[in-house]
């Protein structure tokens, strides 16, 4: 690995520490997660953080292309684009503070829940999320080394952090899922009320970011 990134030991285990650090901290895709899968089970979180990884497949492929200049030509597709996942999450926000906290056994799950639904519901929140799009428009770059392959280095270290993304997220997809069985109706609704909040105000702070 240190051979493909390119990049002394001490610098991949800097990114490994940074990007966990990013990871543990719960932001609109975690708690898409954890919601999810105390309601639905560890399932509908794991079909979420499918979506989630062909999500930053797409925007790690992007910046590997040259994500700075696709973002100068194309500046207004990708501000319609921050506009309408802003209003996913505050939509999706106003989802869970509206649920009512009952379980959805794995029966009514299938009726209640497309997997489909769960899976790009995890690609659209990922794409929106602001924790994400920093992490690819200004964090990871500054572990490129101009002077080798830079597109290489990016997908190494892409590949790297949805490694580890993927590992943290199904942890909490997991331990949610057998949560969601153990609490009240009542805490199921607090920890739904808590994600909806978050999601409302991920989605004003992207709403209203202009960079």
């Amino acid at each position: 690995m240190q051979e493909i990134l390119g990049a002394e030991f001490g610098t991949v285990f800097t990114f490994v520490l940074a990007s966990i650090a990013i990871l543990i901290v719960p932001g609109p895709t975690v708690t898409v997660i954890i919601a999810n899968s105390l309601r639905y089970g560890a399932r509908a979180g794991l079909i979420n953080i499918a979506g989630t990884q062909l999500g930053l497949i797409l925007l790690l492929g992007l910046l590997a292309l040259g994500l700075e200049a696709l973002t100068t030509t194309l500046a207004w597709v990708f501000d319609w684009v921050r506009l309408a996942g802003a209003a996913y999450l505050i939509w999706l926000g106003y989802k869970f503070i509206r649920s009512d906290g009952m379980l959805v056994t794995p029966s009514e799950d299938a009726a209640a829940k497309p997997d489909k639904s769960m899976f790009w519901q995890g690609f659209i929140v990922v794409l929106s999320n602001p924790k994400v799009l920093v992490f690819f428009g200004a964090f990871l770059p500054q572990f490129i080394d101009p002077a080798g392959n830079t597109a290489l280095q990016t997908m190494a270290f892409g590949l790297l952090f949805m490694g580890l993304a993927t590992l943290l997220d199904s942890a909490y997809a997991i331990a949610a899922g057998r949560a969601g069985g153990l609490l009240t109706q009542r805490n199921i609704r607090l920890a739904e009320n808590g994600a909806g909040t978050m999601m409302i105000g991920g989605g004003l702070w992207l709403a209203l970011s202009r960079n």
